[in-house]
């Protein structure tokens, strides 16, 4: 009953482990493989216990009768069957091979017996040899001095070996071994290998989920990481779970590899495929503004062009052949000329700062002597317009930054606010520092910029006034090579619109001043 109930016990627990092992996981098939090889292993035995341990049995009893006969044999040819001596041989001979012997002489005496009442015995002796009995008699070995059978009782329904015959003194001999006995130890050897055979399967169970988990849990961490890495996600690492590595730790170790190695791949991708597409990008702002450029340049040469093209027609006509015509015939065509000329030297350093090909020499200079030197050359131009320069820096200011190209900054502006300057025509140029920043500052009075238009201004070609522009020669280049010198210093350019005029202005790193 116990023993049931341990039974049942251990089935529910097993069911209970197997339901929370996941159906096909590999935990739940190690624990199915190491169990079925347990109880496969308990069956089998179990068979083999069951069909070969009585024929084991009986012919081990077969050859211990043998045995004995050749030991009684031997002691009776020596004369010695008799004696005290071979009393013990005798009965641990009748005791280890749990059989019985009676040996009787030729006229019925009793030589020597194992059982208390060897009368008994010497009844069922000639009942052996007259066939008295109602017996069932299967004869195994026949030998010249015995013979061995295997009799049934039908009446009591058991079994046993028999071996009677002559010794070599001519006395007969007769034993005999119980089968009856084999028979309950086969069934209860069977029933306990049953018990056995349970209990080792639970236990097998037990311990092949625990060990299978032992083993799958680092899997499952490594599925999960694959898992993670499919996705692209490589912060997940894997983790050994003691200081002693095995295997799967390895595998773990070189998964973390793996993915840091991707990881670093990826971002080498990524990064390759940003350039390329800034490349491409790149060519292709390229080839936009080229297109821009020859449209622009070819617009703009062409008034020019058709100007010098018609006087030197009309000079070749002798349209006027008077002295003065010609004369100013020849100023049109070198005035156009002059413009062609000064266009293409802007657009030849436009290109050379937009490339890169322009190298900037970083330089400590003051910016007020620069600012004055500028004045002083546009002088004359000042005065032909009736301009006033209301303000310009008398202290000095030093900077750091390329000298020609901030003198280039600076006449641009300037030109551009000369060009520009309407109503009280006055222009202030004003330095101020903050911190580390020297701002410069071209202010002329005249018209707004409109607000549509004023980051327009620093595109090439971009012209606010067209017809205004036309009349002193502007190419809309002078601003956008502004930003182009400003870029390459990594500084700021701008413009803001006032009341009564316009200011542009540009900013330099400040310099340690004297």
């Amino acid at each position: 009953m116990e023993i049931r109930h341990r039974m049942q016990f251990s089935h529910i627990n097993i069911k209970k482990i197997l339901k929370k092992t996941k159906k096909g996981s590999l935990t739940r098939e190690i624990a199915v493989i190491i169990s079925g090889m347990v109880a496969g292993t308990i069956l089998l035995c179990l068979l083999l216990n069951t069909v070969f341990l009585e024929p084991y049995y009986m012919k081990n009893q077969q050859r211990v009768l043998e045995d004995g006969f050749g030991v009684i044999d031997d002691a009776s040819a020596d004369g010695a069957l008799e004696s005290a001596a071979f009393d013990v041989t005798f009965d641990n001979l009748c005791a280890n091979g749990n059989i019985t012997v009676l040996i009787i002489s030729s006229n019925r005496t009793v030589v020597r017996s194992s059982v208390n009442d060897p009368q008994q015995m010497l009844l069922e002796f000639m009942d052996i040899i007259f066939g008295g009995k109602n017996e069932k008699v299967v004869t195994l070995v026949e030998r010249e001095a015995y013979l061995i059978e295997r009799r049934t009782d039908m009446r009591l329904n058991s079994e046993y070996l028999v071996l009677y015959g002559t010794l070599s003194n001519g006395n007969l001999i007769l034993m005999r071994s119980a089968l009856d006995s084999i028979r309950e130890s086969v069934k209860l050897s069977s029933r306990f290998l049953l018990y056995i055979g349970i209990l080792a399967t639970a236990v097998s169970i037990f311990v092949a989920v625990f060990v299978s988990r032992r083993i799958t849990d680092p899997v499952l961490k490594l599925t999960e990481l694959s898992k993670r890495m499919t996705s692209l996600d490589f912060e997940a690492k894997y983790e050994a779970a003691g200081d002693e590595k095995n295997e799967i730790d390895e595998l773990g170790e070189h998964m973390n590899v793996l993915s840091h190695q991707l990881e670093h791949t990826i971002c080498e991708l990524k990064n390759a495929n940003n350039r390329l597409l800034s490349d491409i990008e790149k060519k292709t702002k390229e080839e936009k503004l080229r297109r821009e450029f020859l449209s622009n340049v070819s617009h703009e040469l062409k008034t020019p062009l058709a100007l010098i093209r018609g006087y030197a027609e009309g000079l070749r006509e002798c349209i006027n052949e008077d002295a003065e015509s010609r004369d100013f015939y020849c100023e049109v065509i070198m005035d156009e000329a002059e413009k062609m000329n000064l266009m293409v030297k802007k657009l030849l350093t436009l290109n050379q700062l937009e490339s890169g090909g322009e190298t900037v020499t970083m330089e400590r200079f003051d910016l007020t002597e620069l600012v004055v030197g500028v004045l002083q050359a546009s002088g004359i131009l000042l005065e032909q317009n009736g301009i006033t320069i209301t303000e310009y820096p008398q202290e000095p200011v030093y900077v750091w930054a390329d000298e020609f190209m901030v003198e280039e900054v600076i006449t641009n502006y300037l030109s551009n606010a000369i060009n520009h300057a309407k109503g009280e025509k006055q222009i202030a140029v004003r330095q101020r520092r903050e911190g580390g920043i020297v701002r410069v500052s071209v202010y002329n009075t005249g018209d707004p910029i409109p607000e549509e238009d004023l980051n327009k201004i620093w595109n090439k070609f971009y012209k606010v006034d067209k017809a205004h522009t036309r009349e002193y020669g502007g190419s809309g280049i002078g601003l956008s090579i502004v930003r182009a010198i400003m870029e390459t210093h990594h500084r700021e350019c701008g413009v803001q619109n006032h009341a009564h005029g316009v200011e542009f202005w540009f900013e330099l790193d400040a310099g340690a001043q004297e």
